[in-house]
């Protein structure tokens, strides 16, 4: 039997329309988890203003910025830098995992919560820790180097955390299988994984209309969309790993 994008958008639109509420729900519940771990680990308010003292803010780039900085100012950054870094894999972590235990659950017949489904992952989400940090890590190398070989590394891993699951395998060999398996249907995964990109930025262009709402509350919203689309993705790509293996 043929796989066509047509079929796997249909069959992802399914289910998101029968389990929106959970779906929702577990995007915002992750989103809250992690705004809550960002803002507990982040400097406090008399800390980030030593970020605006001196030249740093007059610096034409970022690293210029940075060299710019005290001592004391670089450690504030670095904080908070690994702080925001920190709760942002936690939170996909939760929501890859939730999201992992909720689709072969519903898909055998099964009525779950999204707490219940993220609870349910909670002995996976070690391993989907360490391979979200390795793929953020190596996604962002390549944007770093330049643009495209970003987005290539974004497509070509795209299927490693369903594999590590699915097949209960191992990390790299996850990584590694994902690498073969998309190699020979990238126009099947490269669509939609560019257009979860797209949708990104769009909801962080969208940010700046959310300034109505208290910082907290914006985070927690913005995040929430994010993650919505961002399951939306891991359902696509959790029914055509089904379908290629």
């Amino acid at each position: 039997m043929s796989i066509t994008a047509a079929s796997l958008y249909r069959d992802t639109g399914n289910f998101f329309r029968h389990q929106l509420v959970t779906i929702v729900l577990m995007a915002m519940l992750t989103s809250l988890i992690s705004v809550m771990i960002g803002q507990a680990l982040t400097p406090g308010a008399d800390q980030m203003a030593i970020l605006s003292q001196g030249d740093a803010g007059s610096a034409a780039t970022l690293m210029e910025m940075v060299q710019n900085m005290s001592p004391e100012q670089q450690q504030v950054l670095l904080r908070a830098s690994a702080a925001g870094t920190f709760a942002a894999l936690i939170g996909n972590a939760l929501l890859l995992g939730g999201m992992l235990s909720l689709i072969p659950l519903v898909s055998g017949g099964q009525r779950i919560s999204a707490l219940r489904a993220i609870g349910a992952s909670a002995p996976m989400l070690p391993r989907l820790l360490l391979l979200t940090f390795l793929m953020t890590l190596v996604i962002q190398l390549g944007f770093m180097v330049l643009v495209l070989p970003g987005i290539i590394l974004a497509v070509l891993l795209a299927l490693s955390p369903m594999i590590m699951v699915n097949e209960k395998i191992g990390v790299f060999a996850a990584m590694r299988a994902s690498l073969r398996l998309v190699w020979g249907h990238v126009k099947l995964v490269a669509p939609a994984v560019l257009l979860w990109i797209v949708a990104k930025l769009i909801l962080m262009l969208l940010a700046s209309s959310l300034t109505i709402l208290p910082a907290n509350v914006a985070s927690v919203v913005l995040n929430g969309l994010s993650n919505v689309v961002s399951a939306l993705l891991i359902i696509y790509l959790s029914r055509l790993t089904m379908l290629l293996r």
